[in-house]
This record gives C-alpha cells, structure tokens and sequence, in this order.
C-alpha cells in the first residue's frame, strides 16, 4: 500500500510539473522531460516492486546511467532552444562553449542534475546565462555582475603590449574580451591581474583562456565567485565518509579470509592489518595531493573517502578551494597523489612478492594473476616458474594489499572528469581533449560493466559527482612542459596495464598458469 502511494505521489508531481511547464512552451516541457527522466529509474524500481518484481542493483544503475545521459542531452537540446529564442543573444555571446558562468561560477564542483521539482520551474534560468547576457521576452533583465562604471576602467588596463582588446561582451557572471595576445601568457595575465588590484583591490580576477575561435581571450569575473571552502557540513560528511571507509576496508579484509565481519565483529584485530594497508595508501594518496598544494600555497577540501566493499575504498575527492594559476600547477596537483599512493602500493607488492614462499597466509588461483597485466608480469618476473608448476599460488597479504591500492590508484586516474586522471588530461591536453576522453572512459565503462558490474559503480560515481571539468586556470593557455607530458603518459599507461587483463594466449607465452 506504501509503494503504491509512493508512486502515486511521484505521478502526481509529474502531473503537476507539466501543468506548470506546458505555458513556457518547447523550453518549458524539455525542462519537465528532465524531471521525468530522473524519475523513471525510480518509478521503475518501485512499479515493478509493487507487481513482485525485483530488479537487480546493476539494472537499477544502468537505468540510472543511461536516464542521466538522456538529461544531459535535454540540457543541451533546452541551451540550443534558448539560443534561438533569444536573437540578442545569438549575436552577443562569446560561443560559451568553454565561458560558460557554471565553468567559472562560485559552484564549479556541481555536476548533479536539478532536483525534479525544481527543473520546469527553473528552465528559464538554467538557459538564459549560457545564452548571453540579457533576454527580449518580457522576463526581467539580467542585473550585470561588474557595474558599468568599473567595465570602463577595466577595459584601461588592457593595452598593446599586453592584450590588445577589440571587442567587450558582458554576461551575467563577468564579462568576456576578444582581442589579441601580446605578451608572453604568464607574465601578461600577472600584470594584468596586478593592475586590476591596483584599481579595485581584492573585487575582481582576470582569467587568460582559449575562446570560442580557439584564439587567446580573456575573461574577468568578481572575486566572489572564487571557489569556496568547505563548510561545516561538508566537513561532517567528510568525516562520516572517513568513518564507513575504515568499515568497509575492515570488511573487504574479512571478505579475503571468507568470513563477514558483521556476523563475527570479535575478530577485527584479524582484518585490521588489511584496513590499515587500505587507508594507508589513501592517506599518502592525499599528502602527495596536499604536498604540492602547499608548494604553491592551494587550499584544498578535506578528502571524501569513497567507501567500497569490493575494494574497501574506490579512493577520496577533493575540490580545489584556490583558483589555479596556470595548468602546470593543475598537473602538479593531480598528479602528486597517485603517484605517491601508487608507489607505496607498488612497494606493498613487490616486497609481498619477495617474501611469498609456500606456506604462506593466503592461496591464490594461478588464473588470479591474469587479471591484469602489470600485477601478472611482476608476478611472473619475482615469482618465475612457480606460476607454470603449480595451480595454487602461496602470497604473503602485503600482494593483496598493495594490488588493491594499485587498483585504487588506477580506478582514480582514469582520464575522466575532475578525477585525478581527467585533471592531469585537462593539464596537459587541455579542456576540449578532457571532454573527449570523458566520454569515451564513460563509454567504455558502460561496455565493461556486461562482464564486471564494478565498473557500472563507478560510470554512476563519474556521472553524478566528477563528469564536469576543472574550472580554468588563470592562464589557462600555458600548456605544461614535456616532462609533466611524459609523466602524464606513463601514468595513463601504467592505470591501463594495472586494469587490463591478460589475454589466454599472452598469459601462456609469459607463463602464467
């Protein structure tokens, strides 16, 4: 009787939002189709749960996936509609395909979709900022966010021997100039940033970018869209976070040696070792992040751990609470944290392997080792024939352990989003390549999910928490230099071949099983 209330209720409000919707027109209806598309997932869930039916989770993400890839779609079909309903605009935005005020707003990190019941009311403002900067309907005009007699000012400070301006466009979170680049991009955005100081003091920041025609531009917001830092709530979810990662990392240790933790919580102590390995590797996965923060005095968010039962954890988040001068510093940062996390779980495994002899704590099917490729080749190099002579494989738990934090690391630096992998891409390839490549790493995802359902779990996190890019660096043309590029390659390479397994016939000619 509750389900059915329940959805009762759900086909209520849809009733409702489309009522409310249907007098905004095309905009208004796609914005209620969003609201619809979240819901069927759901509505779904508990309809056929009502008939006797039970869905299994990895059906009930993949209906989430693929409801959240239609949303984002209908975003984008309501932008273009709103383009074209809006002549001014049409002629007066800057293209902002990578302008747009959500890329360098005061809320960079959310990537979740409108709640259902806000989207139909919502549509005029989730279109009209990335239209440009002001409407012809009969809708109140957009109040701008820098005042016309500090826009003249600011035009001042450009000149020929920096950036030679040629066109003014303001929007409703800043204003954006065309023009072209004179100096050399660091030291112009320096003393641009400077001046814009001298005048105004701590009001406003100036941003260096690739524009629309994929030329210098420049854009100047208020300071108070700066990143902000993590409030009290935040920080309470941070630590509860923290909390259920130790949980889970104590039970993926009880889950090695075939027992639930649950049913038998008197034996931690036996589990703890493993939890401890766990959170070890994120601990110094997030003092490698911090390490190069406080190099160039960044402020980070506390780590939201990810807690897992397969894994104990799928790794931590952590926003930016600075904006970045320049896409070196976003490379650094990054990529500080999986290389220290996967060093040490690299060491855990090699020293595991050393020290493996008959005899030892666990057993491990031959086949194991070809689950990947980087795990099954050091295996194969430490432990030689004794992966052809025998189907049981003696281990030491440090194996475990650091082969769980190698996966970790490499589940953290796939190349999407604000993951540490698609930041380290944004760094060195910049932001239309990150896009590219977070496409591809949600499809490909998608794909693996039909064999691994671990996978799906995590396309969902990518989705809903980490799909969007970084928010541009202050220079933000400046691309990293070729020693950042080679380690940006041989990382990637490295989370392939710790992901990859080993096919059959490569597995027998390394003689592995």
């Amino acid at each position: 009787m509750v389900t059915v209330l329940i959805l009762l209720a759900a086909v209520g409000i849809l009733v409702w939002g489309f009522i409310r919707a249907r007098p905004d027109g095309k905009l208004g209806v796609f914005a209620w189709l969003q609201s619809v598309v979240l819901m069927v997932p759901w509505l779904a869930f508990f309809g056929l749960f009502t008939f006797g039916i039970y869905l299994n989770i990895v059906w009930v993400l993949a209906l989430v996936v693929v409801s959240t890839g239609i949303y984002i779609y209908l975003g984008r079909q309501l932008r273009i509609l709103a383009k074209a309903a809006s002549p001014s605009a049409a002629s007066a935005e800057p293209q902002l395909t990578e302008l747009q005020p959500t890329d360098m707003s005061s809320q960079p990190e959310r990537t979740e979709p409108l709640e259902p019941a806000s989207a139909a009311e919502s549509s005029a403002s989730t279109t009209s900022p990335e239209a440009g900067a002001s409407t012809v309907n009969s809708e109140p005009a957009i109040v701008p966010a820098i005042p016309t007699e500090d826009l003249g000012e600011i035009e001042a400070i450009f000149g020929v021997d920096t950036f030679f301006r040629t066109e003014t466009v303001p929007y409703p979170a800043g204003v954006f100039f065309k023009g072209n680049l004179r100096g050399e991009p660091d030291a112009t955005v320096k003393a641009l940033n400077a001046q814009l100081e001298d005048r105004f003091g701590e009001r406003y920041r100036l941003f260096l970018i690739d524009g629309p025609d994929e030329r210098p531009a420049m854009i100047v917001l208020p300071r108070d869209t700066d990143p902000k830092p993590a409030n009290l709530p935040q920080k309470l979810v941070a630590g509860g976070l923290a909390i259920a990662t130790l949980i889970t990392s104590l039970e993926t240790g009880a889950l090695l040696q075939d027992f639930n933790l649950f049913e038998q919580p008197e034996r931690w102590p036996e589990v703890f070792p493993t939890a401890l390995a766990i959170l070890a590797i994120l601990g110094v996965h997030e003092l490698g992040h911090r390490w190069q923060a406080q190099r160039y005095q960044i402020k980070l968010s506390p780590p939201f751990a990810l807690p897992a039962w397969q894994l104990g954890a799928f790794g931590t988040l952590t926003r930016f609470e600075s904006v970045l001068p320049n896409r070196s510093v976003l490379f650094d940062i990054s990529f500080a944290g999986p290389a220290a996390g996967g060093l040490l779980s690299l060491a855990m495994l090699l020293v595991g392997l050393i020290l493996s002899h008959p005899g030892s704590f666990y057993q491990l099917p031959v086949e194991f080792f070809q689950q990947s490729i980087l795990v099954g080749t050091l295996a194969r190099t430490v432990l030689g024939d004794t992966l052809q002579t025998t189907d049981l494989v003696d281990i030491e738990p440090l194996v475990i352990m650091g082969w769980l934090g190698l996966v970790i690391t490499a589940l953290n630096v796939m190349p999407a989003g604000r993951l540490d992998g698609g930041r380290v891409v944004q760094a060195i390839y910049g932001r239309k390549t990150a896009g590219r490549a977070t496409a591809v790493t949600l499809v490909l995802l998608t794909i693996v999910a039909l064999a691994n359902p671990l996978a799906l779990y995590w396309a969902a996190l990518i989705l809903f928490l980490q799909r969007g890019q970084e928010r541009p660096c202050m220079d933000d043309i400046s691309e990293p230099d070729d020693a950042r590029a080679a380690l940006a390659l041989l990382i990637l390479f490295l989370m392939l071949a710790t992901l990859l397994p080993l096919t059959p016939s490569l597995a027998g000619r390394l003689g592995i099983g």
